[in-house]
């Protein structure tokens, strides 16, 4: 048995020993949340690919468990700014603040802030950015939903029941 073999089965021993479980692995967090969280409903088109985003990775809630309300902020800002005063580049900073609720008495379970960002170019036809700016848009949505996935399922244990 190599060095690299022999080091990689104690590691894994070592994460069973601690109590280390894959979160998609059977009886992982990610399982045990598929279904069990309603998204509150999307009103703009960047929401709508977030909660479509969440709905990809945790499921649709039939009989849900849990509820998450959110707030989804987004900030355009302008870089990469020529001599002539053209902006070329754009960044968008998203800002996502969620409360994860009982379903049945309304407490907060958890709460916080993912943060992310993307850009697009504006160089090209006007056709051209508003692709890119609406790519960008549904990318960052994509994004913090991730995130907000990750987060859940790693502070899941001091919540799910």
């Amino acid at each position: 048995m190599s060095w690299s073999r022999r080091g990689t089965l104690l590691t894994l021993g070592a994460l069973g020993a601690c109590g280390f479980r894959p979160a998609y692995a059977p009886g992982g967090g990610g399982e045990a949340l598929r279904g069990r969280i309603a998204v509150a409903s999307p009103e703009t088109p960047t929401e709508f690919f977030f909660v479509g985003r969440l709905e990809e990775r945790l499921g649709r809630a039939d009989a849900a468990a849990y509820r998450l309300a959110y707030d989804l902020k987004l900030e355009t800002q302008g870089f990469a700014i020529t001599p002539d005063n053209d902006t070329q580049r754009y960044q968008i900073v998203g800002r996502l603040d969620y409360r994860l609720l009982d379903g049945a008495t309304a407490a907060v379970l958890d709460s916080g802030r993912v943060e992310n960002f993307t850009a697009y170019s504006a160089i090209g036809t006007t056709v051209a950015t508003r692709a890119s700016e609406r790519d960008a848009y549904e990318r960052l949505a994509v994004i913090l939903a991730d995130d907000l996935v990750t987060r859940l399922l790693a502070t899941s244990g001091g919540w799910l029941t």
